[in-house]
């Protein structure tokens, strides 16, 4: 009976650590679409500020954006245009927040790069990637191949582990519905300014 009861405890101690393993991001990545309702979500941005989707819906809709650390070139790219193109958003009534899993100080060096000053949120427990379906745990492969560049997501990312969101782009209206979406798994590929702007 006690070697029944200590296998049992084996088999309990497994399955919670293979689970805890898996708990961040669990389902592979879909895209939102126009007229989808978009849940609401609260987060700190790099300046120490609460920023909550709802209540920055009362003032404007807000131009939702993810991307993956500041190592991404691709990232920076996308980030600097938006930055420079920032006043045509918001004559437009558009707000810009942008959500990474790169930590608070990896954050900062996305501004000094980037420049930008729109609201950049760390997302712990990748808690709004996982509610916007945008995370994707990286591939043993590709992490060592992330490392040999000498981008080691345990420090950049810290607790959020080995997990990026696809960079997807959505814009979510006043009345809480997603009115553009960009999804590609290509990392490589962006929403444009251009289109943002033509869809808010």
């Amino acid at each position: 009976m006690k070697s029944t009861g200590v296998k049992f405890g084996w088999i309990l101690f497994l399955f919670v650590a293979l689970w805890s393993q898996h708990s961040l991001a669990q389902e592979a990545p879909f895209q939102l679409n126009p007229g989808d309702k978009a849940l609401n979500f609260k987060s700190v941005d790099q300046n120490g500020e609460t920023f909550e989707l709802y209540e920055a819906l009362k003032k404007g809709p807000v131009v939702l954006m993810f991307y993956r650390g500041f190592w991404c070139p691709h990232c920076n790219k996308q980030l600097s245009q938006m930055e420079d193109s920032l006043n045509f958003i918001t004559e437009k009534g558009g707000i810009v927040v942008a959500v990474t899993p790169e930590q608070p100080e990896s954050v900062q060096k996305t501004v000094d790069k980037t420049g930008a000053s729109f609201k950049i949120l760390y997302d712990q427990d990748l808690a709004i990637m996982n509610t916007y379906h945008v995370a994707f745990k990286l591939e043993e492969a590709i992490l060592e191949k992330y490392n040999n560049w000498g981008i080691d997501l345990a420090v950049t990312n810290g607790d959020n582990g080995p997990n990026l969101p696809v960079p997807a782009t959505y814009i979510i209206g006043q009345n809480k519905k997603i009115l553009y979406a960009f999804f590609d798994p290509d990392y490589k590929k962006r929403a444009t300014v251009g289109k943002i702007l033509q869809n808010l």
